[in-house]
């Protein structure tokens, strides 16, 4: 049996092969890649967005900042205990983020005090700044970041 250029073999004979798979499922119309489409690219940019809104909330400039210390504001540092030991910054409060609420009015009971918040990079302090308001406190402003807040009270405690 001579069979010519286009005949087709019955039987298994006639199989396209399987392609190969990666275990990835194909990519979908509108994916950047695989199994990522454009609304994940979207929500995840608008969390970090959000997370760097919240550094910058009520950041205050190092010349209003510095005239606030000579007015004898209070800095707090909002990080915790294990951070605030192994480093932090001369005359300042530690009061870790999770216990702002509760423990402020013993350093602060006058709503009208200057308050200047810091942190390691500026986020929690940003939501320490924002609960103290949420709290009535009038004066509050965010240092930052620790490195920022260096530069602007000065001098490194320990």
């Amino acid at each position: 049996m001579v069979l010519g250029e286009n005949a087709v073999l019955p039987g298994p004979f006639h199989q396209t092969p399987e392609p190969v798979r990666s275990g990835l499922p194909p990519p979908r119309p509108g994916a950047i890649l695989p199994g990522m489409e454009w609304i994940t690219v979207l929500i995840v940019l608008g969390v970090a967005a959000i997370f760097l809104g919240l550094k910058k909330l009520g950041t205050v400039s190092p010349d209003v900042a510095r005239e606030y210390l000579r007015q004898g504001a209070k800095v707090i540092d909002v990080r915790g205990p294990e951070e605030y030991r192994a480093r932090h910054l001369p005359n300042t409060i530690n009061i870790p983020l999770g216990e702002l609420e509760s423990r402020i009015g013993r350093h602060a009971p006058n709503k009208e005090d200057v308050l200047l918040l810091h942190c390691l990079s500026g986020g929690r302090s940003g939501l320490g700044s924002r609960v103290l308001k949420r709290m009535g406190y009038t004066k509050v402003f965010n240092l930052g970041s620790f490195g920022r807040a260096e530069k602007i009270v000065g001098g490194c405690g320990k």
